[in-house]
């Protein structure tokens, strides 16, 4: 032999590993599905190459050498790394395919989804998204039953201790980042030119609500605050929000989140309110597909989109 090491090539070392575990031919032909003369002919080659006996024959018995109890040794630990670096690599190569079925709430419709997809498409460009649109209450229930694989949600303060957060065994909440409420008011408001609106001092005035969650977290919010708010008008629009403000038949919290994608008119301002609000933003996944290589892949771009696209810092944890 020279310096050099010969390419054995992995059967060679399967070979000889299967030999030492069977200590025989035969054995070691039914481990690895392949016949005895191949077996031995390749043992041949093997011993050839190396310029060793790697096997010593007694009768129908076979036993290593010195030199194939070496190889053997060293086989194990080359094939069980080699056996690593392949589960590492269809992990990743699974992560890269499949699909997310995926369910949220509207405002997330037009920013959360087509930047999640946007970043997919980079990172993963085998996952693909398949959206739908629901209310928090019925995205949870989708997820719960295997309709979805994740569901994106939103929670305002109180909610928890009203059992509206998915705490049912079989589900997990991963909060993503807290997404400011913001007072938008109409240009011409008499509190119009405050960066900080109490709160107090908008009881008098006609308030606009929207879906049945964020009607509910305004209700409880201004009752924090000392005051029932008279709701005008109930839209889950963005636009006709903006058309109901602009006009100034009301003022409204709405989150920085749908903020961004919303046009604002001339005449309409968005302010900061005192005290100060938010929802957490979160995404809902069934405990058992938590592992599933796509789903982590979406969820591992979910938890960065806050920061990336909105500069909106990730929820502390």
């Amino acid at each position: 032999m020279t310096g050099t090491a010969p390419d054995l090539g992995l059967q060679s070392l399967r070979i000889i590993r299967a030999i030492e575990s069977t200590r025989s031919i035969t054995g070691a032909s039914r481990a690895l599905g392949v016949s005895q003369p191949a077996i031995s002919q390749h043992l041949q080659r093997t011993e050839s190459k190396l310029g060793v006996a790697l096997v010593v024959r007694t009768g129908r018995a076979i036993t290593l050498t010195d030199a194939g109890r070496a190889l053997a040794a060293q086989s194990a630990i080359a094939l069980d790394a080699l056996d690593v670096a392949f589960a590492e690599i269809e992990a990743l190569a699974q992560m890269r395919s499949g699909t997310v079925r995926l369910v949220g709430f509207p405002s997330a419709s037009s920013t959360l989804v087509p930047a999640l997809i946007s970043t997919l498409r980079d990172r993963s460009p085998g996952v693909s998204i398949r959206y739908g649109e629901e209310e928090p209450p019925e995205a949870i229930d989708l997820v719960e039953s295997g309709e979805r694989d994740i569901g994106l949600v939103f929670s305002y303060p109180g909610e928890a201790a009203r059992g509206t957060r998915p705490d049912r065994s079989r589900l997990s909440l991963a909060n993503l980042f807290d997404d400011n409420l913001l007072l938008v008011l109409p240009r011409d408001h008499p509190l119009a030119d405050e960066d900080v609106v109490d709160m107090i001092a908008l009881e008098d005035d006609p308030w606009i609500a929207g879906c049945p969650k964020c009607r509910g977290n305004l209700l409880r919010f201004c009752e924090r605050v000392g005051f029932e708010p008279d709701i005008a008008f109930e839209t889950d629009n963005a636009a006709a929000v903006m058309g109901l403000v602009a006009s100034g038949l009301g003022v409204t919290l709405m989150p920085r989140l749908v903020l961004t994608t919303t046009a604002m008119p001339e005449n309409v301002v968005v302010r900061s309110p005192n005290p100060g609000i938010t929802r957490v933003i979160g995404a809902v996944v069934r405990d058992e597909r938590r592992g599933d290589p796509s789903i982590t892949a979406a969820l591992t771009a979910l938890a960065g989109l806050g920061v990336t696209r909105w500069g909106i810092a990730p929820l502390a944890r």
